[in-house]
């Protein structure tokens, strides 16, 4: 049903109303009230033969104006444009100002592009993706793999998401004009990550027998208990090749920082007479390029990195060689060199297992969830879910409230 209202400000009429499922609103050009209603009546007229199948809108027309237009296709169209995807895409890519996103979310969208590219076709006309085209996509990359191991469901769903999120630019740049047709389209569930896990029961579950997918799986999720952290660190401390590598991973085991996050800290950030480290932050803010959470440092980390500040090559960043800071394709492979031949090879699969250690085993002292948050940064629910169990003092509280 429409209707038209009056405009207090113009003294003009616009008139709402719905279509297949969509709200419109226009206005409607005039300050009489007679010829707002006699409009009314032709559009109220005109929605019910679209209802009852007597007309049918074109997809190259916009339904508000073909409504308007009493169905007539003689009437103002669309003014579309034959934007193809590959054009859509360079074009959104040539109007980023520099700085405006990272470079580890640039490398991803263009991975996202690369996959869209491959399988809507680079002259694929962008307002003749239909939902159903989505669809397909999602379908036919489920039956993709890489490495081995079949495409992720929060994969495909991420790079649907950089095509909504260029869609919706286009949009608002009035390069198309209708919404993206992602709406409605249909995922598989997928299983919840499990929960982190000691060492001892990852051990147990590998040993009643797992495939060798889900050995990996497990063995991301682990967690190191704060002995077996200080075990690395000692053994790394004494045995380690560069002067760096320590105080790399002792960063990460004592703040749980992210390796970006370490890598672009800097030697100000470190505060030894409060007793705090600054955590540069990324994405967490949309108008801010950096932000900063503050994260307690215990002796530990306080003693170690005041020894590396002291043999410290210079330059501004925290970790380095002496030629600006440390990449992450060198810091990863500096990773897995240090830990090649010892008992932590192949267990540890990256600067993440002490995010998570640093996450469960303040947790599992009792610490308040929501200091555990700010000290770590951003946190999804999902996350939380996942070392939640490892809240023992509040949830023995809570259940003997309940049985005494």
């Amino acid at each position: 049903m429409a209707s038209v209202h009056r405009d207090e400000k113009s003294g003009k009429y616009r008139i709402q109303f719905r279509l297949e499922g969509r709200q419109y609103q226009r206005s409607l050009k005039t300050t009489k009230l007679r010829d707002a209603r006699a409009i009314l009546g032709r559009v109220d007229e005109t929605i019910r033969l679209v209802e009852l199948g007597r007309l049918e809108i074109p997809e190259d027309i916009d339904p508000a104006a073909f409504v308007l237009a009493d169905g007539k296709l003689d009437k103002p169209k669309k003014k579309t444009q034959a934007l193809r995807l590959k054009d859509l895409i360079a074009t959104y890519q040539e109007s980023l100002p520099p700085g405006a996103k990272e470079p580890t979310t640039l490398q991803g969208e263009q991975l996202h592009f690369k996959h869209l590219f491959r399988h809507f076709g680079l002259n694929r006309l962008v307002s003749a993706v239909k939902v159903v085209d989505v669809q397909k996509y999602v379908a036919d990359r489920l039956q993709e793999s890489y490495r081995g191991r079949p495409i992720s469901v929060d994969t495909i769903r991420k790079e649907i998401a950089t095509f909504r999120m260029v869609w919706n630019w286009a949009l608002a740049q009035e390069r198309l004009e209708k919404p993206c047709p992602t709406r409605g389209v249909k995922y598989p569930k997928r299983d919840a990550k499990p929960p982190f896990m000691t060492w001892e029961e990852i051990e147990r579950r590998v040993a009643r027998g797992v495939g060798k997918d889900e050995r990996k799986q497990l063995w991301d999720c682990l967690f190191l208990s704060t002995v077996q952290i200080e075990e690395v660190l000692t053994e790394l401390e004494d045995n380690a090749r560069h002067q760096f590598i320590f105080p790399l991973f002792l960063f990460a085991a004592h703040t749980g920082a992210r390796r970006s996050e370490m890598l672009r800290s800097q030697v100000d950030d470190f505060d030894f007479d409060l007793g705090i480290v600054h955590i540069r932050e990324k994405k967490r803010s949309r108008s801010q390029s950096t932000t900063f959470r503050r994260v307690p440092m215990s002796n530990r980390l306080s003693t170690g990195m005041q020894n590396w500040f002291a043999a410290h090559p210079g330059g501004q960043f925290t970790l380095t060689e002496g030629e600006g800071p440390i990449t992450p394709t060198k810091a990863t492979n500096h990773f897995r060199l240090t830990l090649r031949h010892t008992q932590w090879d192949s267990r540890l699969r990256g600067y993440h297992v002490f995010r998570h250690s640093f996450a469960s085993n303040t947790a599992a002292a009792g610490i308040d969830p929501g200091m555990i948050d700010s000290w770590m940064g951003h946190q999804t629910e999902e996350m939380r879910n996942r070392y939640r169990h490892l809240f023992p003092k509040q949830q023995q509280t809570a259940i003997d409230l309940v049985f005494g």
